[in-house]
């Protein structure tokens, strides 16, 4: 263990052993912080991923550096955070200290051009991202908020809400999400079991109606009403 120590030189392997550890650690806390530290950076979160980075990078690159220190302070820092989630649930005033209220910057198809600068963001961005939730009108916006976490809700004005069978009274199939049986070349046994269906069913299937085997099938999937899609390898 003498690789967790500064030292005036490592050898190669000890290099090795220090990298293979931080990197262990590193998604042992990656884990302990859940999706929510990965998927959506808050300022709780952004702080936590860059302190971190910078405090795992040093002892990778500087030999004079022990690793030991490293991981306590991290350790530190996650019951650091742990502990402010913990508040941010518990305290609506503490909620509100750390996480921006959203800003609303466009409504009833109007932009609000003082909150873009509170926002700070600039039409450009809102474009992007009016782009992105496939709205091609302002006008049709109803309200659009900017929120804590960088991404921008939009609400249509509902005449222009896409139609609906509950809208019409219609009656719809319920939901069904079609199981993947095959991926990549590999059969998935656990997966196809759930549809009550077998190997043989599938390399029937395979051979009858696209004259290939489970190995050429880039990914299968099969539904509730026995549809099988097959996309090949190309």
């Amino acid at each position: 263990m003498d690789f967790f120590q500064s030292q005036e030189s490592l050898t190669a392997m000890e290099w090795v052993l220090r990298a293979v550890v931080a990197f262990i650690f590193l998604v042992i806390v990656a884990r302990v912080l859940g999706q929510r530290a990965i998927a959506q950076l808050r300022l709780l979160d952004f702080v936590m991923a860059l302190v971190i980075g910078n405090i795992i990078a040093h002892p990778l690159s500087d030999e004079d550096l022990g690793l030991k220190g490293s991981v306590i302070t991290t350790v530190v820092l996650v019951v650091l955070y742990l502990g402010g989630i913990y508040l941010l649930l518990r305290w609506p005033w503490f909620r509100r200290l750390l996480n921006s209220a959203p800003i609303t910057i466009i409504e009833d198809g109007k932009i609000l051009y003082k909150s873009l600068n509170r926002a700070r963001i600039s039409i450009d961005v809102l474009l992007e991202e009016l782009r992105e939730a496939k709205v091609e009108d302002i006008k049709k916006v109803a309200l659009a908020n900017w929120e804590a976490n960088g991404k921008i809700s939009f609400f249509l004005h509902p005449k222009y809400e896409p139609v609906t069978p509950a809208f019409l009274k219609m009656e719809a199939d319920s939901f069904d999400f079609p199981r993947t049986i095959i991926k990549e070349g590999r059969l998935n046994i656990e997966e196809l079991e759930k549809t009550h269906k077998d190997e043989e069913w599938v390399v029937s299937c395979l051979k009858r109606n696209y004259q290939t085997d489970v190995k050429h099938v880039l990914l299968a999937t099969l539904d509730r009403k026995e549809t099988l899609k097959v996309f090949l390898y190309k």
